[in-house]
């Protein structure tokens, strides 16, 4: 993913000046590194442990951040304790797809319909590459919310694989007694979400506060 946001961030008017990965000859050194003085945004995509080490660091030295790394929930209120004290603003995602934002406001529109027919039940499937370490995916757990907060408030199975190369697929279906309605959204690639990352990149400059990809597309429906 770095290297993909590195390769395309000319085309949204950016530079990529360095990382934070010891194992990258252009690693640049810590969050605490004297290499980071004048960098406007961050854009990570490391590990669930990186995420409250650096975040909270790049925060407090006034540099605002993107979060596309999942899995650090439990860290959060740290990290939104360093944002709030340093008037900074952050962009986090489970996925900075501009598709699956969208696709995220179809699911909670149809949950709340669905919702409203009790003998619809529902189900959440995923698939990814067989590398993906966290199952469900942070997008799964955030469709399976929205659902939830739409309304539907059955249970709604999930279920997760991970096979070859897989960039991502989610699949959200309602079936009743002689009829089923899914709803699915597939990433042909990573570029998505690196491209994604860039536009929120942008966009955070000169925010304040705490921010989803909805704010960033300006997508209300559902909240």
């Amino acid at each position: 993913m770095g290297r993909m946001v590195e390769g395309l961030a000319p085309e949204y008017g950016g530079e990529v000046v360095g990382v934070i990965d010891p194992q990258s000859p252009r690693h640049g050194g810590g969050p605490n590194a004297g290499s980071w003085a004048g960098v406007d945004v961050a854009i990570d995509f490391s590990t669930a442990a990186s995420v409250p080490i650096n975040a909270v660091a790049l925060a407090r030295r006034g540099i605002s951040l993107v979060i596309g790394t999942t899995g650090w929930s439990t860290d959060e209120a740290a990290v939104r304790a360093a944002i709030e004290e340093s008037g900074v603003g952050i962009v986090a995602a489970p996925n900075f797809s501009a598709g699956v934002v969208v696709f995220e406001a179809i699911v909670a529109h149809a949950a709340t319909l669905f919702a409203q027919r009790e003998d619809f039940g529902a189900f959440l499937h995923e698939t990814h590459h067989r590398a993906k370490a966290d199952a469900p995916s942070g997008t799964a757990i955030l469709l399976k919310r929205s659902m939830e907060n739409a309304g539907f408030n059955r249970p709604i199975d999930v279920s997760s694989s991970r096979v070859g190369f897989v960039p991502g697929t989610h699949t959200v279906g309602f079936d009743g007694p002689a009829e089923s309605v899914t709803l699915t959204h597939a990433a042909r690639d990573r570029t998505a979400f690196a491209r994604g990352a860039l536009i929120a990149a942008a966009w955070v400059q000169g925010k304040r506060g705490w921010f989803t990809m909805r704010d960033v597309l300006g997508i209300t429906q559902g909240r």
